[in-house]
């Protein structure tokens, strides 16, 4: 099963409407109580939300005691809103980082657990640096890694690449060649969901990274949208614009989803050669198109570097991790601190990670993932993971909920060439 479901920003896919649950393993609704347990919200996914028990399991073995109550994303976000400040608040909540959480850290309703994690060096180093900073903000943790990553991969398929005597692009001079090439032969170059913006996010986000590096956007998320103004942002435009006007999406994109039958079976078909997409892909593949992969015919590269571009070319973007964050005012702090510090990194719950299909957030995890469904595909993430030196989470994400809106509809416009990237940078800036 996709796990897009539960990590893509569903601002941009009007997604869900949905529920908590109970589950047979012990899960709790909403509003029942558990006397002197540790109160744990996140997201419903049937799958995660049984390794999520398991490790409450383990810490009630440890003397602890602990529930966890699930939601569908929407409902979620806006029970979490209204619970956050009151006595219903949870201990520990599910959040995506970034700008997700800093509103809550700014109203003073997390709890800082940096030095807890710096009195337990061994929680703290047993995730991959770039993925726990996902939840540091200034110089204070406020989150502790808890699902697996999802970064953005171009995606390929081999055949149309042999069959046109082409090479995958690793920088930005031949993906502008292969685009050319593939133009030439009648195959769309890249395949585009441009009914949804945030596939076209995906771009914008690569783009900046590579010719700025991230600290242009990180910037504009800590000190508001006159952070767009940066000059390297309209450079970063001008350089996708040129893209988009070289045919590289073709000209039918905007009638394109990503849903079934869309951008993922356009590339199954060889109807395009390429697919900027995230790690979730192989999983939609999968269960899509299964000949596609399991015929060896769907391939997989980091995102191209732009000589002469500040941004590190191992640089990621897309969905870092999911978080447990403590609330300030929790009653049970004290276990809240302990629960994120011993239960996330067991081994039992890192292998209940990998045999689910996720690739989990931590060092030390390649002889596990050998044991994974898909093992060449989750040691490449994971080893994309381990080896970058920043990790963005995506801007939709990363930037206040109304901001994001607002940017996502800006983009359609400009991949659509109704705005210049001066014009979407100005009306970006304003808000």
């Amino acid at each position: 099963m996709s796990r897009r479901s539960w990590v893509r920003p569903l601002i941009a896919m009007g997604l869900v409407a949905v529920t908590a649950v109970v589950s047979a393993c012990g899960t709790s609704g909403p509003g029942e109580s558990n006397a002197g347990a540790l109160k744990i919200w996140a997201l419903e996914d049937p799958v995660l939300n049984k390794i999520e028990n398991k490790s409450i399991d383990s810490f009630k073995a440890g003397g602890g005691n602990a529930s966890l109550e699930t939601f569908g994303n929407d409902p979620y976000k806006q029970r979490l809103r209204v619970a956050i400040g009151s006595p219903q608040a949870p201990d520990l909540f599910f959040n995506w980082g970034g700008g997700n959480l800093k509103e809550y850290v700014d109203a003073g309703k997390v709890a800082d657990l940096t030095q807890v994690l710096e009195e337990n060096k061994a929680a703290k180093d047993a995730f991959i640096p770039s993925v726990l900073n996902g939840a540091k903000l200034g110089d204070k943790y406020y989150g502790v890694p808890m699902r697996g990553m999802q970064p953005v991969l171009l995606f390929f398929n081999k055949k149309v690449f042999t069959e046109a005597g082409a090479q995958p692009p690793t920088t930005w001079d031949e993906l502008l060649a292969v685009v050319d090439t593939f133009k030439a032969k009648g195959i769309t170059p890249i395949a585009l969901a441009g009914t949804q913006a945030w596939t076209e996010l995906m771009w914008a986000e690569y783009v900046l990274d590579r010719v700025a590096g991230p600290e242009v956007f990180k910037n504009i998320r800590d000190k508001g949208p006159e952070g767009w103004k940066d000059p390297a942002v309209v450079e970063s435009m001008t350089k996708l614009k040129d893209l988009i006007d070289r045919g590289a999406f073709g000209s039918n994109f905007a009638s394109v989803g990503y849903d079934a039958g869309g951008a993922s079976t356009i590339l199954a078909q060889g109807k395009a050669a390429m697919h900027l997409m995230g790690s979730w892909e192989y999983t939609n593949q999968l269960d899509q198109s299964p000949d596609f992969v399991k015929n060896g015919d769907l391939g997989w590269i980091a995102f191209p570097s732009i000589p002469g571009g500040k941004g590190d070319a191992g640089n990621l973007v897309g969905n870092v991790s999911n978080f447990y964050s403590a609330t300030q005012d929790s009653k049970s702090l004290d276990a809240a601190k302990k629960f994120v510090t011993t239960e996330l990194h067991k081994d039992s719950y890192i292998e209940a990670l990998v045999e689910a299909g996720d690739v989990p957030p931590v060092v030390g995890a390649e002889e596990k993932l050998k044991k994974s469904p898909n093992p060449e595909y989750a040691s490449f993430i994971y080893e994309l993971v381990l080896d970058s030196k920043n990790f963005q989470l995506s801007w939709d994400q990363d930037l206040p909920a109304d901001d994001a809106t607002f940017m996502l509809t800006q983009l359609q416009e400009f991949f659509l060439g109704k705005v210049s990237p001066q014009q979407f940078v100005d009306a970006v800036a304003a808000r």
